[in-house]
């Protein structure tokens, strides 16, 4: 496959741990607009959507990019870790909608492009059967999601590393809701608003009347922060602080290592990230030294 020289990236990387549903039918934009926390009723064929989907209780069970494939084809691309258990909870609140869920992750292959042209986040070029998408990016720098039959070529690029593509990913101020992490979060608690994934404009879905009240009444007070550290991290370890070492005081959403350094996505208190050092894993654990987004963080009245 060759891509076009204005979108040509510098690397390519396969997204094994990652698939994709497919919903079709007339009514597929319609049932998704309902389910998840984005707008897809006005989804056209340049832009894609970051959403999540949500319990009744505003948490969420996973995050995802959405496009039209078609005007009655719509594609979610996803963690694979968590496809099978999205799909069947979807599927269960079809009913009598004209639409058809089903796992395309064995026709469709998603890779990630590092060094694209800096562009507008969600805008999505199509390139003869695949999609580019454009992703969120630290100042400067370009990323994307490319998707395309499984069966054709893949990208004649030079790999990413996946080290490369998991500290880019973070470093853009995304963390994706993982296996360690479903019903971890409201959307805010990630920042999915600040970086498109939520849509309060539009109407009901699961959990929304929770998401709008966390927006409306300034009762947010846990986000999305990063920080560096010497020692490894996983999905699911917990922050602590020296003020109050029994209770944690964030969960890590997102890691990534290299050259020896780990950077860490968590979602924090924001009293407790203003009360002290953040340790890893307990109290007296390795001390987390925090980055700076590259987006802003609204203030809480």
């Amino acid at each position: 496959m060759i891509i076009s020289a204005m979108t040509a990236p510098a690397h390519a990387l396969p997204l094994t741990d990652w698939g994709v549903i497919r919903a079709s039918g007339a009514d597929a934009a319609t049932f998704l607009h309902s389910q998840l926390t984005q707008d897809f009723s006005l989804l056209d064929r340049q832009h894609a959507r970051l959403a999540g989907y949500c319990t009744a209780k505003g948490r969420l069970l996973a995050t995802m990019v959405g496009w039209k494939a078609s005007d009655d084809e719509l594609l979610l691309a996803l963690p694979l870790e968590l496809l099978p258990a999205t799909l069947k909870r979807l599927s269960m609140f079809v009913l009598r909608a004209k639409c058809k869920l089903s796992d395309a992750s064995q026709d469709l292959a998603v890779w990630g492009l590092l060094g694209t042209p800096p562009a507008e986040a969600w805008t999505l070029q199509a390139a003869g059967t695949a999609v580019q998408i454009a992703l969120p990016a630290a100042p400067g720098q370009g990323r994307a999601l490319w998707v395309q039959p499984s069966a054709e070529a893949a990208p004649d690029l030079p790999r990413a590393t996946p080290a490369d593509w998991a500290w880019a990913e973070l470093e853009s101020g995304i963390a994706w809701v993982r296996g360690a992490t479903v019903e971890a979060f409201v959307p805010q608690m990630i920042n999915l608003e600040l970086v498109g994934g939520v849509s309060f404009k539009k109407g009901c879905y699961p959990g929304q009347e929770v998401v709008a009240r966390s927006q409306y009444r300034g009762t947010l007070k846990r986000r999305l922060q990063l920080f560096e550290t010497d020692a490894e991290a996983a999905v699911g370890d917990g922050l602590f602080t020296a003020a109050d070492p029994e209770q944690p005081a964030g969960l890590v959403a997102g890691v990534a290592r290299r050259d020896g350094v780990s950077l860490v996505a968590a979602e924090v208190k924001l009293a407790a990230l203003e009360a002290g050092a953040m340790h890893l894993r307990a109290a007296d654990g390795p001390a987390l030294t925090l980055r700076p987004l590259p987006y802003e963080i609204p203030a809480q009245d």
